[in-house]
């Protein structure tokens, strides 16, 4: 098994930034991707970023791309969501997520087995 901690949530102002790290521990060789998800209040929890661990690649959503950045420390344990340029859109909740079920899409989270807590992003206008 994997076990996933977020941290780093907090409020900020629109157009600042916050970094996001997911620690990872456990069985962390059979992460084949790590992806980080948001989850706006009263809405479906939707993919942001994803980090393939075997091609070393990374695919953004729209909404996001040219603003986050996701990447993993050099032990492959730790992996951060870089927040720039925040938008009260970008507000909520945020989980990191692994063991990515390689048939389905990463942005469909029922694609994803394990997961951490979250923590909560607040962007204020």
């Amino acid at each position: 098994q994997v076990q996933l901690a977020e941290s780093g949530g907090g409020s900020v102002q629109a157009g600042g930034s916050l970094r996001l790290p997911c620690a990872a521990s456990g069985a962390t060789n059979r992460m084949n991707a790590l992806a980080w998800f948001h989850q706006a209040p009263g809405k479906e929890r939707e993919g942001v970023a994803v980090y393939y661990t075997g091609a070393r690649t990374t695919m953004y959503a729209g909404s996001v791309r040219g603003r986050f950045t996701i990447s993993p420390d050099n032990a492959k344990t730790t992996y951060y969501l870089q927040m720039n340029d925040l938008k009260p859109d970008d507000s909520g909740m945020y989980f990191c997520a692994t063991l990515w079920f390689s048939g389905g899409t990463w942005l469909d989270p029922s694609n994803f087995r394990n997961w951490g807590q979250g923590t909560q992003v607040t962007v204020s206008s």
